[in-house]
Parts: structure tokens; C-alpha cells; sequence
């Protein structure tokens, strides 16, 4: 019974790409520097599976067996962002970037958008979601208007209480700006962003949702699901996919609740597989450069994972990965471009294999297509034959 579990743990990167430059992030590095904030982290689980082996984190020291293979991943794509990692996790690779608005949006793109939601706009900047709902979000009360902001990321982000847009409004609100967004306008994902609270304690609230693009060509996942395999997406895959190659689905509130789903997919599904997006590494800790906050959640997550190696079956593999960094002690408050951590476990895995570094995200695709037998993308090269013991009683 073939399964495979793939998690990625949203922007935790392990250092810089050779290019990071041009994107304006040379010397970052996400993991690096909150150990160097706290040396003494404390992710066994993580060690056991070969983190502190990879090339360039021999800052982390190992000692036991390690129970998996591990390398690290380059990005052959050009960007940093949500989904232009997880696309080339699943074996496309974007040669251009999505398009970003550093300047905000144009103004025929406001005037549609505040055309078809039938409400004003506030701000239309770059900002931090936070930062912007604290600075603008009593205007929105009293006027009843949008908070629309970007990022780094080609996003379109609509900020509103959920008291005075309610939820299907604000989604159906996002639907119509994802028809705007388009052409010379596109980006890759317009973002409800709902949250409550008053004037000095607003707060996000968990009803975020992601309306994306479709991926441009097939990717394993609609390999996967042609073959008959399920395709069980956790957190924000099926809204990064925008459904395509997806055959069962549940979005989540936290990293915990990431992980308690992944279990309970785990229990519904023994064949396929099964991807989980664990995003407040990202969104609550390295956007808002909290790096106290990005080590408990990486020990929280550490201490979690046992419960998926345990849950393991004879023939199950667990990928951990990452999409790109953001490193919380880096300027700014958006992605950094780095490589990204390869951590693969399982009953079946050859232990203490080291992959060394890769060359694509896609690799974690064509080994998907290779172990479970179907059409393998157009990127990427399957490691599966270095880490997959064969058996003489198979």
C-alpha cells in the first residue's frame, strides 16, 4: 500500500541562494539565525531525520542514528513566494515571476475593483497585515471600505472586518477581484483577510482563504489523481492549486491543527497522498520577524512529528520540505530567497543517506511520480532509487 506524506513547513529556509542577491536577500538565512538567537533549540526529531547533516548546518550538531535521507533543495524558479515554491514542489517550474506591485495597484485596477465590490478602498500599498489593519482599520468601520494591500508576493489582500463584511461577502468580493486580476493585471493569489476586535486589539481571525490561479501545465498531483490515487490537500494546498489534481481537502487553523489533520487523513487515507501546508512559520513568525516566536513554533512542530513517524506504515514516505524562507531577523517583512531543507523518513528509507544538494524543488515531484508509478512532470530528477531499500520479501 503505497502513501506518502509531504510536509512543508512554509518558509523555513537553511540559507541563502547563490542568486539571493538580486533578489535583495544576501545573507539570509531562516534557520541559521534563530539558532543563532537560541543555540539551544531544541528539535530532536528533526536532528534524528538528518537536519543538522545537511550541507551547511553542521551548526547543528547530531548525535544518535539518523533515521532518514536529507539534502537541500535550490529553486530553479524566479521568485520567493507561496506559490511559485509549492508549483515547483509539484514539478512546475515558472521561469518569469509572477508580477509584484511594490507601488500598489494601478488605478484601473481600484477602479474596477471598487466598481464590482461596490465599497471605497484604503491604503493599496505595500504593508504588513498587521500593521495595517492597527493603522487603517477604525476607517474601515466607520466607512464600510476595503483595506487592500500587497506584499512582496504577487497578492491582492483584502483586509476586512468580519463584522462589517461578512464572510460569504468578502469571499465572493475576492472571487470578483480574482476575474480582474487578470492578464497585464494578473497575480497569483487574491487574499481574504478577515478579522475582529476594536480599534488597539483587532485581530486576524483563522477565515483566511486563498483564491488562486490554476497552475499553468500538469503536475504530479494531476498525475496522481489520473491514476486513480487520492490527493488529500491540508492547510492552504488546495487553495495554492486552486484544486487542481485535488481529490479530498480541509483547510486548518494553526500548525497544531495542521498536524492533527495530517493524522486524521493519515487514518482516512492509506493509499496516496497526502500534503500539508503548516503556514504559521511564515505568516504569524517570519512576516511579523518574531523570532522568539518562529523557535517555539519549530520546537512545537519538532515535538508533533513523532506522532507522523510513529504513524508510519510499511510502505509509507515522509518528505519534509520547505517553499522559500523568510527570516525573521532579515529587514523588511517579506520572503527571503533561499534554499529549503529535503528530509525523508520512513519504514523503507535508507537511513543516514546524504542527497547532497539539489538541484530543483521539482526533484520531491518526479520521486513522488517515480515511487508511485505515474507520469513523472517535466522537472525534476527522482532520487527515489538512492533512499528506497528494496526488499526480498517485496
Amino acid at each position: 500500500m503505497k502513501r506518502a506524506i509531504l510536509i512543508v513547513i512554509d518558509s523555513v529556509g537553511i540559507g541563502e541562494m547563490p542568486d539571493a542577491a538580486a533578489f535583495g536577500d544576501a545573507g539570509a538565512d531562516t534557520l541559521g539565525h534563530i539558532v543563532e538567537f537560541d543555540p539551544m533549540i531544541e528539535i530532536p526529531h528533526l536532528k534524528s531525520l538528518g537536519l543538522g547533516k545537511i550541507q551547511g548546518l553542521e551548526y547543528l550538531s547530531s548525535s544518535g542514528d539518523i533515521r532518514g535521507s536529507y539534502g537541500r533543495l535550490k529553486e530553479l524558479s524566479k521568485g520567493k513566494d507561496t506559490t511559485t515554491g509549492h508549483w515547483e514542489i509539484a514539478g512546475l517550474v515558472l521561469e518569469k515571476p509572477f508580477k509584484t506591485y511594490p507601488h500598489g495597484f494601478p488605478k484601473p485596477v481600484i477602479d474596477a475593483f471598487e466598481k464590482a465590490s461596490g465599497r471605497g478602498t484604503l491604503c493599496n500599498q505595500p504593508a504588513s497585515g498587521t500593521e495595517v489593519i492597527e493603522a487603517y482599520g477604525q476607517e474601515h468601520l466607520d466607512s464600510g471600505k476595503l483595506i487592500v494591500y500587497t506584499s512582496g508576493d504577487s497578492v491582492f489582500q483584502i483586509a476586512a472586518h468580519e463584522g462589517v463584511v461578512p464572510l460569504e461577502e468578502l469571499y465572493a468580493i475576492c472571487l470578483k477581484a480574482r476575474e480582474i486580476l487578470k492578464g497585464d493585471y494578473l497575480v497569483a493569489r487574491v487574499i481574504a483577510r478577515p478579522f475582529i476586535g476594536e480599534k488597539g486589539s483587532f485581530e486576524r481571525t483563522h477565515n483566511r482563504r486563498d483564491f488562486s490561479i490554476s497552475p499553468f501545465a500538469p503536475t504530479v498531483l494531476d498525475h496522481l489523481k489520473e491514476s486513480g490515487w487520492p490527493v488529500a490537500a491540508v492547510g492552504k494546498i488546495y487553495d495554492i492549486y486552486n484544486g487542481q489534481g485535488i481529490t479530498d481537502e480541509i483547510h486548518t487553523k494553526s500548525n497544531d491543527d495542521g498536524m492533527d489533520q495530517t493524522l486524521k487523513m493519515m487514518e482516512k487515507h492509506d493509499t496516496g497522498l497526502i500534503f500539508t501546508n503548516l503556514v504559521d512559520f511564515d505568516s504569524k513568525y517570519g512576516h511579523r520577524r518574531d523570532v522568539a516566536g518562529y523557535r517555539d513554533a519549530l520546537e512545537a512542530f519538532d515535538h508533533r512529528l513523532v506522532e507522523i513517524i510513529e504513524a508510519l506504515g510499511e510502505e509509507d514516505l515522509l518528505i519534509v520540505t520547505a517553499d522559500h524562507g523568510n527570516d525573521p531577523t532579515f529587514t523588511g517583512t517579506d520572503h527571503t530567497r533561499e534554499m529549503v531543507p529535503l528530509l525523508i523518513t520512513g519504514p523503507r528509507v535508507k537511513k543516514d543517506v546524504d542527497l547532497k544538494t539539489r538541484e530543483s524543488f521539482a526533484d520531491i515531484a518526479a520521486t513522488l511520480a517515480a515511487y508511485f508509478n505515474v507520469k513523472a512532470p517535466e522537472n525534476g530528477s527522482s532520487f527515489l532509487n538512492l533512499i528506497w531499500e528494496d526488499r526480498d520479501d517485496q
